[in-house]
């Protein structure tokens, strides 16, 4: 069964209803946010029911439209949280990406300031590995750029989106070896985002995102992993009561290949690892559960068939 990654939205009279249907025909539900009278879910749904929802959701005043980000976690990585380095740009990036439902995090790094010291810490290299991509935001100078990326990069196994004041050609001619993908002509400037224009460059890096998680998809699907992340994360919502008490935002946050827990990994991992997915197969049959760096939580990396022989 092939998921896709949707949105709904619509208000909150008979949203349960809608909820129900997601249950019924084998969809999860990744996130619910209710704004006032307004209801979102970020949700999997299989790829021949889609259709089905939005029939469902009309009548009731809402809409499901496909969301490429739900699901992923992405990385904004810039030189650091100074002034002179977090440009509004990069708030903005972060701000939008969620919006469209991706889960993002903001990594400012101890040293990417000048291109003297700039330098990327074993710490901040593990925490943007655990993502599913970076995004990253650097500033307005071509030689600054083209001296620093190779040693902000260095390490950096998940793919990587460049963004810098140069245009598109300028930076995929500095940067060496290349990255997945590139925008140019957003360079550091000292008011939000929201002019016509600006809503547009917003847009063009959502959609060199999007490209860039499609490839990363389809390698996934050439050995496929042994079980939905989605899956895992209504497992542990049944068998782990002390989830419902995190107050972090998603103590549940869904990658594309596994999952991040908002638990403390010495306590937890144990009885995550001892959970039974299906037919006496449990979760640490088919997945790697690891200290996250990212404080003390449990990261979930579920292993491809080719290592399990396993799908479920």
């Amino acid at each position: 069964m092939i998921f896709v990654p949707v949105t709904y939205r619509g208000g909150v009279y008979r949203h349960n209803e809608v909820v129900d249907l997601i249950e019924d025909i084998g969809g999860y539900i990744v996130q619910k946010q209710v704004i006032a009278s307004d209801v979102v879910l970020l949700c999997f749904v299989p790829k021949d029911d889609v259709e089905q929802l939005r029939s469902f959701a009309k009548p009731l005043g809402g809409e499901v439209i496909d969301s490429p980000l739900v699901g992923t976690e992405i990385a904004v990585v810039i030189p650091s949280l100074e002034i002179h380095h977090l440009p509004h740009p990069a708030c903005d990036i972060a701000e939008y990406l969620r919006r469209l439902g991706a889960k993002s995090n903001m990594v400012g790094l101890a040293r990417g300031v000048g291109k003297r010291i700039a330098a990327l810490n074993d710490e901040e290299r593990d925490v943007i590995n655990e993502h599913d991509i970076a995004v990253y935001v650097l500033g307005n100078f071509e030689k600054c750029i083209e001296h620093k990326m190779p040693i902000l990069r260095r390490g950096i196994e998940v793919p990587i989106v460049l963004c810098g004041a140069p245009d598109k050609e300028a930076l995929q001619r500095i940067t060496d070896p290349p990255v997945e993908g590139y925008v140019g002509n957003v360079g550091r400037f000292m008011h939000r985002t929201k002019e016509s224009d600006e809503l547009a460059k917003m847009d063009e890096i959502i959609a060199e995102i999007t490209k860039v998680l499609d490839t990363k998809r389809v390698s996934i699907a050439k050995d496929p992993i042994s079980v939905s992340p989605a899956r895992l994360m209504d497992l542990i919502k049944e068998h782990v009561p002390e989830i419902h008490e995190v107050t972090s935002p998603t103590p549940l946050t869904v990658q594309m290949n596994g999952l991040r827990v908002k638990l403390p990994y010495d306590t937890f991992a144990g009885q995550i690892r001892s959970i039974e997915i299906e037919d006496g197969v449990k979760i640490g049959d088919v997945s790697d559960l690891n200290p996250s760096r990212m404080r003390d939580y449990i990261l979930i990396k579920i292993r491809p068939f080719s290592e399990t022989n396993i799908v479920v």
